[in-house]
């Protein structure tokens, strides 16, 4: 599938959600069945979702930034397993925990994670999840990282309900006043045990969720990072290092890699990137382009931003797609008896 036609497909699942409209079949209703059938032969092999285990990575990061006047930043996860972090085993390989020390690292101010994220979670989970997180109203995060949209596609949920919950929970969390970065569905194709044909649809199944969430999450004014492309390439080059025992779940070096990927745009939406950083880079391929392009073009390129430009013209709202230079991570020494502040 072409960028053009990416882009009229997202525009078209987005513009359903918005409105209303009917599911919209991300693989074609005569692929449904063997889409069906294949997925739940995948699903036994690498047995997705049985006896979770996910590291408690809560709490607070880069104490030694204290000042005391000073609050903590507050950094909130949602979404489903690779958000909340299942397969690893130590606090510190969780990507939140990951994200929270990179934040406090750069921003040299300690940082509270909270983890409202729970695997298996489809997107009509985040409406509870973003409860929980706005439940103490003088405590709203200061960033929400969301990954969510690999279970919608696997549970067959219609593209178009899958996008209005992601857009409802971006919106009430910006009316709260926290900034959201959404990290976009990942590539299913990638993923191990899943064989052709499935290997083909769920990878466009999964671009076109991925380009209609960009879409729905920017016109909320959240920002979108895609991951597709890291479980692409990468994790299918290395298997055995960036997918864990389960061969679905990202494996340490995987989560490390994903969170190298987002860090940059958390601290972009915080202010904490340097200005220079903030124009787009010609060499590197950045511009404005209508959003449903960018989006089109970020779901077939990991790393890649989308963040709201301008406003809405003859062609629709348009976008600001940029492709940061990642910072690397390494695995955070969690400090769980500290609570935020």
């Amino acid at each position: 599938m072409t960028g053009l036609s990416r882009a009229r497909v997202a525009r078209r699942i987005a513009a359903g959600a918005a409105y209303g409209g009917g599911g919209i079949g991300l693989a074609g209703a005569a692929a449904v069945g063997l889409l069906v059938a294949e997925a739940q032969l995948a699903r036994r092999r690498v047995g997705n979702g049985t006896a979770p285990h996910v590291p408690n990575a809560d709490g607070l990061y880069g104490a030694a930034y204290t000042v005391p006047g000073e609050p903590a930043l507050r950094l909130t996860m949602l979404g489903d397993s690779t958000a909340a972090g299942q397969g690893v085993h130590r606090a510190g390989q969780t990507p939140g925990a990951l994200l929270a020390s990179g934040v406090a690292a750069i921003a040299e101010r300690p940082v509270g994670l909270s983890t409202v994220a729970v695997p298996g979670a489809c997107s009509d989970d985040l409406d509870r999840q973003v409860t929980r997180a706005l439940a103490d109203p003088s405590r709203v995060p200061d960033i929400c990282v969301i990954m969510v949209g690999a279970n919608d596609v696997t549970h067959r949920m219609p593209p178009t309900r899958s996008v209005r919950h992601l857009s409802s929970a971006v919106r009430r969390l910006r009316t709260a006043g926290a900034e959201v970065v959404v990290g976009t569905c990942p590539d299913l194709g990638s993923v191990e045990p899943v064989r052709q044909p499935l290997r083909w649809l769920a990878r466009r199944a999964s671009r076109q969720l991925a380009a209609a969430q960009t879409i729905g999450a920017v016109e909320q004014g959240g920002r979108t990072v895609s991951l597709g492309d890291l479980l692409g390439p990468e994790f299918a080059a290395n298997p055995r290092e960036l997918f864990g025992p389960d061969s679905y779940h990202p494996s340490a070096e995987g989560y490390a890699t994903a969170a190298m990927a987002v860090l940059p745009t958390v601290c972009a939406a915080l202010g904490l990137w340097p200005a220079e950083e903030e124009r787009p880079d010609a060499a590197r391929r950045e511009g404005f382009l209508p959003v449903a392009r960018a989006a089109a073009e970020a779901a077939s390129e990991a790393g890649t931003e989308v963040t709201a430009a301008m406003p809405a013209g003859a062609r629709g709202p348009w976008a600001l797609l940029k492709r940061r230079r990642r910072r690397r991570v390494t695995e955070a020494e969690p400090e769980p008896s500290i609570q935020p502040s």
